[in-house]
């Protein structure tokens, strides 16, 4: 049987490269497999379209595509029947751009490009406008976030926004990207907000 997920014209993106270190130099982060149960996880409580990690590294996709298959598999369905779902919304890329390319194809639009990031920057956009942009069903929105150190900012400048940083109570903000995913994505497409 087939759903079509809720916000399916959402989909989201774990950039392993490019990333920066703490120095800024622009590095390839690794795969952790907390990332991809803790991020497909609210991605499919939200019901986005699509969960996409961008990993150039053969060596790491080895590894990634040794846990989709086992998660995708008859054995792991019956293992664990939630993971099986969860992971069914993951996607393996080498490039931003190829994540781009099929979004464009399957859509047949070009996807809005949403940059996250601890910082903020000329083209940021706050929660309620974005909200209010992703309402539109007819586009279809790519939400980026980085590992490492982030994304550099020459690639954040080639996004369509950036959405604003995630406070707390006050200003200290270094959360890893599971939890920034989880709390952007509740922000956005929560249908129990206060």
């Amino acid at each position: 049987m087939f759903y079509l997920m809720k916000n399916e014209h959402i989909s989201i993106a774990l950039l392993h490269y490019p990333a920066m270190d703490r120095k800024g130099k622009i590095v390839v982060t690794s795969f952790t497999t907390m990332d991809l149960h803790d991020i497909a996880r609210p991605a499919r409580a939200y019901e986005v379209g699509r969960f996409y990690i961008v990993q150039p590294i053969d060596g790491q996709r080895i590894v990634i595509n040794r846990q989709l298959s086992y998660w995708l598999s008859e054995e792991g369905k019956k293992v664990n029947p939630t993971r099986y779902e969860t992971v069914k919304l993951v996607r393996l890329k080498y490039t931003l751009d190829e994540v781009i390319e099929e979004l464009e194809k399957e859509k047949g639009r070009r996807p809005i490009l949403v940059g996250t990031d601890a910082r903020k920057y000329e083209n940021t956009i706050s929660y309620k406008e974005l909200e209010k942009l992703m309402e539109d069903k007819s586009k279809n929105f790519l939400l980026i976030f980085g590992t490492g150190y982030g994304i550099p900012p020459d690639m954040m400048n080639t996004f369509d926004y950036i959405l604003e940083p995630i406070y707390g109570a006050g200003d200290w903000n270094h959360l890893s990207v599971r939890n920034a995913v989880a709390i952007i994505l509740d922000r956005l497409l929560s249908s129990n907000r206060c």
